[in-house]
Protein backbone atom coordinates (compact mmCIF):
# COMPACT_ATOMS: atom_id res chain seq x y z
CA UNK A 1 0.00 0.00 0.00
CA UNK A 2 1.26 3.59 -0.36
CA UNK A 3 0.59 5.56 2.96
CA UNK A 4 -0.65 9.40 1.37
CA UNK A 5 -1.57 10.54 5.21
CA UNK A 6 -0.25 9.46 8.67
CA UNK A 7 -1.79 5.81 9.06
CA UNK A 8 -3.87 5.90 6.46
CA UNK A 9 -2.71 3.91 3.36
CA UNK A 10 -4.57 3.06 -0.61
CA UNK A 11 -4.21 -0.10 -1.67
CA UNK A 12 -2.61 -0.92 -5.27
CA UNK A 13 -3.01 -3.90 -7.11
CA UNK A 14 0.18 -5.99 -9.37
CA UNK A 15 -2.46 -5.47 -12.32
CA UNK A 16 -3.01 -1.64 -11.60
CA UNK A 17 0.65 -0.53 -10.82
CA UNK A 18 1.22 -3.28 -14.41
CA UNK A 19 -0.63 -0.55 -16.37
CA UNK A 20 1.16 2.23 -14.51
CA UNK A 21 4.75 1.14 -16.12
CA UNK A 22 6.07 3.02 -18.81
CA UNK A 23 6.48 0.96 -21.74
CA UNK A 24 10.18 0.14 -22.32
CA UNK A 25 11.10 0.93 -26.28
CA UNK A 26 15.20 1.65 -25.60
CA UNK A 27 14.83 5.15 -27.17
CA UNK A 28 16.45 8.06 -25.07
CA UNK A 29 14.69 11.20 -25.20
CA UNK A 30 16.64 14.51 -24.80
CA UNK A 31 14.79 16.74 -23.18
CA UNK A 32 17.32 20.02 -22.66
CA UNK A 33 21.45 20.63 -22.58
CA UNK A 34 23.22 22.32 -19.51
CA UNK A 35 26.48 22.97 -17.92
CA UNK A 36 28.10 20.41 -16.81
CA UNK A 37 29.08 22.27 -12.99
CA UNK A 38 25.48 22.89 -12.92
CA UNK A 39 24.68 19.23 -11.99
CA UNK A 40 25.52 18.13 -8.26
CA UNK A 41 27.40 15.25 -8.33
CA UNK A 42 25.04 14.26 -5.14
CA UNK A 43 22.23 13.37 -7.91
CA UNK A 44 24.43 10.79 -9.63
CA UNK A 45 23.42 7.37 -9.10
CA UNK A 46 25.41 4.91 -11.69
CA UNK A 47 27.24 5.31 -15.02
CA UNK A 48 27.19 3.38 -18.18
CA UNK A 49 29.38 3.80 -21.31
CA UNK A 50 26.92 4.28 -24.31
CA UNK A 51 27.38 2.76 -28.00
CA UNK A 52 25.57 3.88 -31.45
CA UNK A 53 22.73 1.94 -32.52
CA UNK A 54 23.22 -0.22 -35.76
CA UNK A 55 22.99 2.64 -38.45
CA UNK A 56 23.33 5.59 -36.11
CA UNK A 57 27.19 6.22 -35.67
CA UNK A 58 26.94 9.60 -37.05
CA UNK A 59 24.80 10.85 -34.64
CA UNK A 60 26.58 9.44 -32.41
CA UNK A 61 29.97 11.00 -33.00
CA UNK A 62 27.81 14.46 -34.30
CA UNK A 63 26.49 14.38 -30.45
CA UNK A 64 29.80 13.84 -28.83
CA UNK A 65 31.70 16.81 -30.82
CA UNK A 66 28.90 18.77 -29.78
CA UNK A 67 28.52 18.54 -27.14
CA UNK A 68 32.68 18.88 -26.26
CA UNK A 69 32.47 22.48 -28.17
CA UNK A 70 29.91 23.58 -26.47
CA UNK A 71 30.98 22.34 -23.22
CA UNK A 72 27.38 21.00 -22.46
CA UNK A 73 25.92 17.63 -21.31
CA UNK A 74 22.60 16.49 -21.97
CA UNK A 75 19.84 15.67 -19.84
CA UNK A 76 16.89 13.05 -20.88
CA UNK A 77 14.98 10.09 -20.04
CA UNK A 78 14.42 6.91 -20.66
CA UNK A 79 11.83 3.53 -20.14
CA UNK A 80 13.47 1.08 -18.07
CA UNK A 81 12.19 -1.63 -15.69
CA UNK A 82 8.99 0.25 -15.86
CA UNK A 83 9.91 3.52 -15.24
CA UNK A 84 11.40 6.68 -16.42
CA UNK A 85 15.05 6.97 -15.50
CA UNK A 86 16.55 10.61 -15.36
CA UNK A 87 19.99 10.67 -17.40
CA UNK A 88 22.85 12.78 -17.88
CA UNK A 89 24.77 12.35 -21.18
CA UNK A 90 28.11 13.86 -21.28
CA UNK A 91 31.15 13.03 -24.07
CA UNK A 92 34.17 11.37 -23.10
CA UNK A 93 36.76 11.11 -25.35
CA UNK A 94 35.25 9.94 -28.23
CA UNK A 95 32.90 8.39 -26.55
CA UNK A 96 29.02 9.19 -24.55
CA UNK A 97 29.04 7.97 -20.78
CA UNK A 98 25.01 7.92 -19.05
CA UNK A 99 24.69 8.61 -15.98
CA UNK A 100 21.29 7.40 -14.41
CA UNK A 101 20.27 10.65 -11.99
CA UNK A 102 17.87 10.41 -8.90
CA UNK A 103 15.00 12.50 -9.19
CA UNK A 104 14.94 15.46 -6.67
CA UNK A 105 12.53 13.93 -3.96
CA UNK A 106 14.83 11.00 -4.12
CA UNK A 107 18.15 13.13 -2.37
CA UNK A 108 18.03 14.15 1.01
CA UNK A 109 18.62 17.50 2.05
CA UNK A 110 20.69 19.34 4.72
CA UNK A 111 17.36 20.46 6.34
CA UNK A 112 16.89 16.86 7.38
CA UNK A 113 20.51 17.02 9.23
CA UNK A 114 20.53 17.85 13.10
CA UNK A 115 23.94 20.49 13.34
CA UNK A 116 23.96 20.77 17.11
CA UNK A 117 24.80 23.71 18.49
CA UNK A 118 26.95 26.68 16.78
CA UNK A 119 30.37 26.58 16.99
CA UNK A 120 33.46 29.08 16.40
CA UNK A 121 36.26 28.07 14.48
CA UNK A 122 39.43 29.54 15.65
CA UNK A 123 42.33 30.80 13.28
CA UNK A 124 44.29 29.07 14.17
CA UNK A 125 42.14 25.80 13.44
CA UNK A 126 41.41 27.13 10.20
CA UNK A 127 44.87 27.66 9.19
CA UNK A 128 45.74 24.39 10.68
CA UNK A 129 43.50 22.58 8.32
CA UNK A 130 44.42 24.32 5.75
CA UNK A 131 47.86 23.49 5.93
CA UNK A 132 46.87 19.77 5.95
CA UNK A 133 44.88 20.04 2.93
CA UNK A 134 47.97 21.74 1.11
CA UNK A 135 50.09 18.73 2.09
CA UNK A 136 47.30 16.88 0.28
CA UNK A 137 46.74 18.44 -2.19
CA UNK A 138 47.03 17.10 -6.03
CA UNK A 139 46.52 18.74 -9.33
CA UNK A 140 43.64 15.78 -10.27
CA UNK A 141 41.86 12.87 -9.18
CA UNK A 142 43.46 9.34 -10.86
CA UNK A 143 41.28 6.67 -10.23
CA UNK A 144 44.39 4.83 -10.70
CA UNK A 145 46.12 5.86 -7.63
CA UNK A 146 43.39 3.99 -5.60
CA UNK A 147 43.18 -0.43 -5.23
CA UNK A 148 40.08 -1.78 -4.07
CA UNK A 149 42.18 -3.80 -1.53
CA UNK A 150 39.48 -6.33 -0.30
CA UNK A 151 39.19 -7.39 -4.79
CA UNK A 152 43.22 -7.76 -4.62
CA UNK A 153 42.79 -9.61 -1.60
CA UNK A 154 40.13 -11.62 -2.76
CA UNK A 155 42.76 -12.36 -6.07
CA UNK A 156 45.51 -13.40 -4.01
CA UNK A 157 43.64 -16.09 -2.17
CA UNK A 158 42.56 -17.60 -5.62
CA UNK A 159 46.25 -17.28 -6.85
CA UNK A 160 47.43 -19.33 -3.74
CA UNK A 161 44.08 -22.14 -3.78
CA UNK A 162 45.15 -22.87 -7.55
CA UNK A 163 48.62 -23.35 -6.49
CA UNK A 164 47.36 -25.91 -3.76
CA UNK A 165 48.25 -24.02 -0.49
CA UNK A 166 45.90 -23.99 2.40
CA UNK A 167 43.83 -20.58 2.61
CA UNK A 168 43.60 -19.57 6.10
CA UNK A 169 42.21 -16.67 7.07
CA UNK A 170 43.60 -14.68 10.25
CA UNK A 171 41.35 -12.21 11.33
CA UNK A 172 43.19 -9.44 13.35
CA UNK A 173 41.26 -6.86 15.48
CA UNK A 174 41.67 -3.53 13.93
CA UNK A 175 43.25 -0.57 16.54
CA UNK A 176 41.20 1.96 16.38
CA UNK A 177 42.92 5.26 17.99
CA UNK A 178 40.77 7.22 20.02
CA UNK A 179 40.19 11.05 18.89
CA UNK A 180 38.36 13.62 20.37
CA UNK A 181 39.77 16.96 19.13
CA UNK A 182 39.03 17.46 15.59
CA UNK A 183 42.29 19.84 15.85
CA UNK A 184 44.51 17.22 17.50
CA UNK A 185 43.81 14.68 14.66
CA UNK A 186 44.49 17.32 12.24
CA UNK A 187 48.42 17.97 13.63
CA UNK A 188 48.74 14.41 14.33
CA UNK A 189 48.15 13.93 10.35
CA UNK A 190 49.93 17.11 9.68
CA UNK A 191 53.25 15.69 11.88
CA UNK A 192 52.75 12.26 9.75
CA UNK A 193 52.81 13.47 6.63
CA UNK A 194 55.39 16.06 6.89
CA UNK A 195 57.94 13.81 8.36
CA UNK A 196 57.95 14.84 11.85
CA UNK A 197 57.66 18.42 10.52
CA UNK A 198 56.34 20.64 13.44
CA UNK A 199 52.47 21.93 13.60
CA UNK A 200 51.34 25.41 15.13
CA UNK A 201 49.68 25.19 18.74
CA UNK A 202 46.73 27.88 18.56
CA UNK A 203 49.14 29.62 20.60
CA UNK A 204 51.23 30.20 17.81
CA UNK A 205 54.16 28.37 19.18
CA UNK A 206 55.14 25.74 17.36
CA UNK A 207 55.58 22.21 19.23
CA UNK A 208 55.20 18.17 18.15
CA UNK A 209 51.73 17.28 17.41
CA UNK A 210 50.61 15.50 20.57
CA UNK A 211 48.79 12.10 20.58
CA UNK A 212 45.00 12.60 20.37
CA UNK A 213 42.65 10.61 22.29
CA UNK A 214 38.92 9.83 21.24
CA UNK A 215 37.47 8.05 18.59
CA UNK A 216 37.90 8.55 14.71
CA UNK A 217 34.92 9.89 12.51
CA UNK A 218 33.37 7.61 10.44
CA UNK A 219 33.04 7.81 6.84
CA UNK A 220 29.92 9.87 5.43
CA UNK A 221 27.58 7.73 4.33
CA UNK A 222 25.75 8.04 1.01
CA UNK A 223 22.67 10.06 0.25
CA UNK A 224 19.79 8.34 0.96
CA UNK A 225 16.87 7.77 -1.04
CA UNK A 226 13.36 8.34 -0.16
CA UNK A 227 10.96 5.68 -0.87
CA UNK A 228 7.21 5.18 -0.88
CA UNK A 229 6.32 2.65 2.30
CA UNK A 230 4.70 -0.28 0.60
Amino acid sequence: GYEYARGQYVVMSEDELKELEAKSDRAIEIESFVPMESVDPVYFEKSNLLGPDKGGQKAYKLLNQAMNKMDVVAIGRFATRGRQQLVLIRPMGEGLVLHGLYYADEVRHFDDIEFGDAVEIKKAELDLAEQLIEQLAEKSFRADSYEDDYRQAVLEAVDRKVAGEEFVVVRQEEEREQIIDLVAALKKSLDEKGDGATATSASGRPRKAAKSKGQSGKKASKPARKRASK
